[in-house]
């Protein structure tokens, strides 16, 4: 099995800087949208919804899923993160 590693801000990057994300959007959570995802614990998370309550500055309640290795979501969640921090995969293109 490859193991795939997620580079964040580096040149060629398959990741998009999305301080506002939105239901359907895959993002990259990892250190810089909280120090409970830094590292090893970097996850894979499919949106659900964004909370529109305010907050702290800078930082919003996302609820989704955790994407597992495999692509599948494998448990739903809502965390609190800060918006700079968080990085979307490009959406896949339809097929016909």
């Amino acid at each position: 099995m490859r193991r795939t590693r997620w580079r964040i801000g580096v040149a060629g990057s398959r990741l998009l800087h999305t301080p506002e994300p939105k239901p359907g959007d895959v993002l990259v959570v990892g250190g810089e949208a909280s120090v409970q995802f830094a590292g090893e614990r970097r996850l894979r998370f499919r949106v659900i919804s964004v909370d529109r309550k305010p907050t702290y500055e800078g930082w919003v309640w996302v609820t989704g899923y955790v994407i597992d290795k495999f692509g599948d979501a494998a448990e739903r969640r809502e965390i609190f993160v800060q918006r700079r921090g968080l990085y979307r995969l490009p959406r896949r293109e339809q097929r016909p």
